[in-house]
């Protein structure tokens, strides 16, 4: 077994004690003050060793006092046979500045008995922000620990997604790649993943089922694989999508095609085998939205009738959740009302708490990223981009690289922000009747922990084989 390094156990003394590979918590009080601040900055910026001793602590220390990663596949299951009232879950996309951005959102659903929300984190920004899974796991719960939050967190890998080109070039070298992603994630703690296959959705096709055949055959290998990975008592949410954000809308037809072939196929190649809690539709939005040459957004037409129709029909015949709609975060507010209303299972947020983050950036550090831009993105500048619509649609490329100086801006830069950050996730709590939550969480979510053991002995041990399993 490593040995805890001395920066680590300064940081934690004497609020928590390690002692022959076990952890216990002397101060429960003293989770939710700097020392926290310390020890998340350990787990993303320190040495080796140092990184993974804080990752380890932060994990023992927040199921110490009942914060766990879950999966929310039993509070979907209940949502979609109505043992819950209409909710839409709000999957947060936490890019820049991650440990002060989460602290807000755990802050906001303390103060508003919120539990239905999740924090995610793509494929693709896994790359360009530098935030693996186990370091983004390991900072929610610091930030949960941070802010006295108790209970499930639900953290997921969003779009996790098989590339049509490289998929095209060398098929077994794609998957596999979404493949590693998926143990890599499940490993850390990424309980709820969506799958995304519907890139190789073909509609060239005469028919339908033809269309989204590659799609859901490739969606029950990744749900088989994923299966394999669960820690015992965990049934991770496995949501799939049927179309690719950005392009025509969504029908009945599609999402019928797809889920009859998936259910057929898990059926007939695993038996009996958990499937899917949710379906990624598309209905009239983009990642990030549509940025016009001065620089702001186009309006959308969101089409909340075919969000409305095709919820229904995945709850009524399939037994889901409802369908969910990527690229919401950008919409005006008035729009965020609707999404209850017509009973969309999940939205997905993003850019727009990255715009939050760039506009409370001080003008020189803006600067510096945007005189990076020009070099680093430069491929990406199209003929006829503006600066504004240049930098917008790259600037998220420098969240990794300028990292660091993300997380340590000026106080008053930190405070400002944060109440923006409040405010903001207070609204879309309020819009989306994620308010009073945590009950329905807490009825519906009882995953066993997982424990883990200290660095340098065995990975990761599961839960004791009796604890029950409540992922149905």
């Amino acid at each position: 077994m490593s040995t805890l390094p001395p920066s680590v156990q300064q940081t934690i003394a004497p609020a928590i004690v390690v002692s022959g590979g076990q952890l216990s918590v002397t101060d429960p009080a003293a989770l939710a003050g700097p020392m926290m601040d310390t020890l998340a900055r350990h787990a993303v910026f320190g040495a080796e060793d140092e990184r993974a001793w804080a990752r380890w602590i932060i994990w023992e220390a927040a199921r110490a006092v009942g914060i766990y990663p879950a999966s929310i596949h039993g509070f979907y299951m209940a949502r979609g046979r109505g043992d819950v009232p209409p909710v839409t879950v709000p999957a947060m996309n936490i890019r820049g500045a991650s440990y002060d951005t989460m602290r807000s959102i755990f802050r906001t659903s303390i103060a508003m008995d919120g539990g239905a929300f999740i924090l995610e984190i793509a494929r693709s920004e896994i790359a360009y922000t530098e935030q693996r899974p186990d370091e983004y796991v390991s900072v929610a719960l610091a930030a949960a620990l941070r802010e006295g939050f108790r209970g499930p967190v639900f953290i997921q890998g969003d779009h996790f997604q098989v590339n049509a080109k490289k998929y095209k070039a060398d098929p077994t070298a794609e998957l596999d790649a979404v493949k590693q992603l998926v143990r890599e994630g499940i490993a850390a703690g990424f309980y709820n993943i969506d799958l995304d296959t519907s890139t190789l959705v073909d509609l060239a096709h005469p028919t339908l089922d033809a269309q989204q055949q590659l799609n859901y055959e490739l969606g029950v290998e990744l749900t088989r694989f994923a299966r394999a990975l669960e820690p015992k008592g965990i049934t991770v949410s496995l949501g799939g999508e049927i179309g690719e954000v950005g392009t025509e809308n969504s029908t009945v037809p599609e999402l019928e095609a797809f889920m009859d072939g998936y259910n057929r196929t898990l059926a007939a190649q695993a038996p009996g085998m958990v499937g899917l809690s949710k379906i990624s539709v598309q209905s009239g939005t983009s990642h990030g939205g549509v940025v016009l040459a001065d620089g702001s957004i186009a309006d959308v037409a969101l089409d909340f009738q075919t969000l409305e129709d095709l919820s229904r029909v995945a709850r009524q015949q399939y037994g889901l959740s409802g369908a969910v709609q990527h690229g919401a975060s950008t919409l005006p507010d008035g729009a965020f009302n609707h999404f209850p209303r017509t009973e969309t299972s999940e939205i997905h947020l993003a850019t727009g708490f990255q715009n939050m983050l760039y506009d409370h950036l001080p003008a020189a550090l803006r600067e510096a990223i945007y005189t990076w831009l020009r070099t680093n993105a430069a491929e990406e500048r199209k003929a006829g981009d503006s600066d504004e619509q240049f930098f917008y649609k790259t600037r998220k490329k420098a969240l990794g690289p300028f990292k660091r100086q993300l997380w340590d801006l000026p106080a008053e830069v930190k405070t400002a922000l944060a109440k923006a950050y409040d405010a903001k996730f207070a609204f879309l709590f309020d819009q989306l009747a994620v308010r009073g939550t945590k009950a329905g969480v807490q009825r519906f979510v009882t995953e066993p922990a997982v424990v883990r053991q200290a660095p340098g002995m065995a990975a990761v041990v599961e839960a004791a084989p009796d604890d029950a399993d409540a992922g149905e």
